[in-house]
């Protein structure tokens, strides 16, 4: 039996836009994965252990799957059955935050409920990759349903045995350039440095990611400011000492290779305070005292000390707001925090940038890369932004809008006021380490379709839309993450950034 996806899949309906789109995507579909934004584990490749199960590679790690499966079950009591461990996957007992013990999952079992549950995923972006997966990268002879559960379950599992399988094999096998992990502010680093010593330490990079630290109103921050103390041999119980430590991390990132920052939080808001007043909102969080709104202007500040620490050191600031994470407050009291039940809200981007673009805009060295779930933004705000400031690119639709007319609609919305030189390049943003060529795969075929559309209205040469096919497939990513000021010289660095 052998399962065969279609060739022009997600390319366009109509033979003879679908000619020039398969022409297009002729010129990218085998280029080297640029993938500077995700959440692959860098352990998962300093250890290169074989993988244990399918269900533990291919279900657990991946949030769009298991929102979707969880959104089909008819109580919480049904997701416990299932074995919602405490990341929020389907999956191998543990603990949840409160220390309560959580049931044992038989990766079998897990598998079974993935299959079982693959007609909800319907028209989605997730059966995209999940196909790709599937039938390319594991060869395998049927698509999932109850029926074929186990026969598929032995297939994966057969291969995963192969020494062709292991993270670094399947890593070259997936043609990636680099990839970009992100990492706490206080991570030691340790895994990149055992990559480092192999080899990889231009090819697999960390990302900066403090998050936490910069939300004072957060539960737990006295300590992470102990464990950002320890980190970088700075006391940070002090506003003063607090930015000193930040740059001490910082610059350990980029002495470790990291090309990026990373940030995430509910508000684009980037208003500076005066110096007398960030010093005392710090000192009132460190003593627990931050009154209605305090903590948020507190962080808005902080968010544009980052933007100041990046026009110094050349890590490029990434900046995706505007999700409510843990919208279930219970299901993540008991489940933890990474469900999958982070939702969009409304998004303002105009003034709450303003501060940070009047700051470093025009500021030669630094890079902005604004991502967001609100699509309303695109042509209102994000684009007429993008295009006027040459500091900033705007970031692909991510998170659960990277899909075939998500993409389109990105598109659309923003090329005629930012053009497509002031995008960023398609980034995977994903923890599922099989699936990042998928997505890769389904961004390039949504690109030559929308880039066949110009070329069939005779706004575009093919020759063009070829060159710009080859632009969003990876030279705008190189050029957006560029080797930061004073990072040690790599191979990387004397590398052209030119496509293969």
């Amino acid at each position: 039996m052998t399962w065969t996806l279609h060739p022009d899949r997600a390319l366009p309906a109509e033979p003879g836009l679908r000619a020039i789109a398969r022409g297009i995507l002729d010129a990218t579909e085998h280029l080297p994965i640029v993938s500077m934004h995700g959440h692959v584990d860098a352990r998962l490749l300093a250890d290169d252990l074989p993988f244990t199960d399918p269900a533990s590679l291919l279900v657990t790690p991946d949030h769009y799957l298991v929102r979707m499966l969880v959104s089909q079950s008819t109580s919480p009591g049904a997701i416990r059955d299932a074995g919602v461990r405490s990341n929020g996957s389907l999956g191998v007992g543990g603990a949840n935050a409160r220390g309560d013990d959580l049931p044992e999952g038989d990766p079998r079992e897990i598998w079974r409920r993935f299959c079982a549950g693959w007609p909800a995923f319907r028209g989605t972006p997730t059966r995209f990759w999940l196909e790709h997966v599937l039938a390319e990268v594991f060869e395998a002879p049927v698509p999932p349903s109850l029926e074929t559960s186990d026969l598929l379950y032995d297939h994966v599992s057969e291969r995963l045995t192969s020494a062709e399988y292991r993270p670094r094999a399947l890593f070259e096998r997936f043609g990636i350039e680099r990839l970009a992990t992100t990492d706490a502010a206080s991570d030691p680093l340790t895994a990149h440095a055992r990559l480092a010593d192999d080899g990889w330490g231009d090819r697999v990079i960390p990302t900066f990611r403090p998050d936490d630290l910069l939300e004072a109103g957060r539960g737990g921050w006295r300590d992470r400011l102990a464990e950002l103390s320890d980190a970088s041999g700075v006391d940070a119980f002090g506003y003063d000492g607090f930015l000193a430590a930040m740059r001490a991390r910082r610059d350990a990132f980029v002495r470790a290779g990291a090309r990026a920052t990373d940030h995430g939080h509910l508000s684009a808001d980037t208003t500076r305070l005066a110096d007398a007043d960030a010093r005392r909102l710090f000192d009132l969080a460190l003593r627990g005292d931050l009154g209605p709104g305090d903590g948020e202007a507190l962080t808005a500040h902080l968010l544009f000390e980052q933007a100041a620490m990046s026009a110094d050191d050349g890590l490029t600031m990434q900046l995706h707001p505007g999700v409510l994470r843990s919208h279930d407050r219970g299901l993540a009291a008991r489940f933890g925090s990474d469900l999958g039940f982070d939702i969009p809200v409304r998004t303002e981007f105009t003034r709450a940038l303003r501060p940070l673009l009047e700051a470093f805009g025009h500021r030669d060295g630094f890079r902005l890369i604004v991502f967001t779930v609100d699509e309303t933004t695109y042509s209102r705000e994000l684009a007429p932004l993008a295009g006027a400031y040459p500091a900033m690119r705007l970031g692909a639709p991510w998170w659960f809008l990277d899909a075939p007319d998500a993409i389109r609609r990105f598109r659309e919305a923003t090329v005629e006021t930012a053009g497509l030189r002031n995008t960023s390049g398609f980034v995977d943003d994903t923890r599922a380490f099989c699936s990042i060529p998928a997505r890769h795969d389904l961004a390039r075929r949504a690109d030559a379709s929308y880039l066949a559309r110009l070329v069939a209205e005779h706004r575009l040469g093919l020759d063009e839309a070829i060159d710009t096919a080859i632009d969003l497939a990876v030279r705008l990513a190189r050029e957006s993450y560029p080797v930061p000021v004073g990072a040690p010289l790599t191979r990387d660095s004397l590398t052209p950034a030119v496509a293969r």
